[in-house]
Formats: C-alpha cells, structure tokens, sequence
C-alpha cells in the first residue's frame, strides 16, 4: 500500500469537502481506512509543499506524484470521485 501526502490550507471549503468525502468513503468501503494520509497544512509546512507542483488545495500525491489536484467551483460529487480514485491507486 503507498503513502498520500494531502497538501490543504485550514478553512477551505473545498479541503473540507474532501475530508467528508473521506469520511464517507471510510464508510462505505471499510479497506480504504488502511491507507495513510499525511495531511500537510502549506501555511504551517512551507518548506514541504514548495517541494511539490500544484496551485490549489486539496492537491493529493503518490509518491511524489499528483493524483488530484482540486479547482475552484469543484462539486462535491467530483471531489468524492477523485479522492476514491486516489484511494483506489494507493491500494494497489
């Protein structure tokens, strides 16, 4: 199983979507809570997120990679879909 770093910044709506999509994914699929989430705050961990290549928040890596990377206006249904892609990969 491989490691996600979340990069988000406290008070987005668009961060707290994807933690409830998170919830509600851990819900329905009980596997998907095995995945370690490294949650990085970029106001609080500058030097870690300056490592990274994204403009909006919530932006997902594996390994180094994006997976997601949030846009403003995003639905929560659009969200949902790609936090449960990012789980789906890190499982693999």
């Amino acid at each position: 199983m491989k490691k996600v770093t979340a990069f988000y910044i406290e008070g987005c709506p668009y961060c707290k979507q994807a933690r409830e999509a998170l919830k509600e994914l851990y819900g329905e699929i009980a596997e998907y809570s095995a995945v370690k989430i490294e949650w990085v705050d970029e106001n609080l961990h500058p030097e870690i997120s300056a490592k990274y290549d994204y403009y909006h928040v919530p932006s997902m890596f594996i390994e180094g990679e994006k997976k997601y990377e949030a846009h403003p206006g995003e639905k929560y249904e659009e969200c949902r879909d790609n936090v449960r892609r990012v789980l789906e990969e890190a499982m693999v």
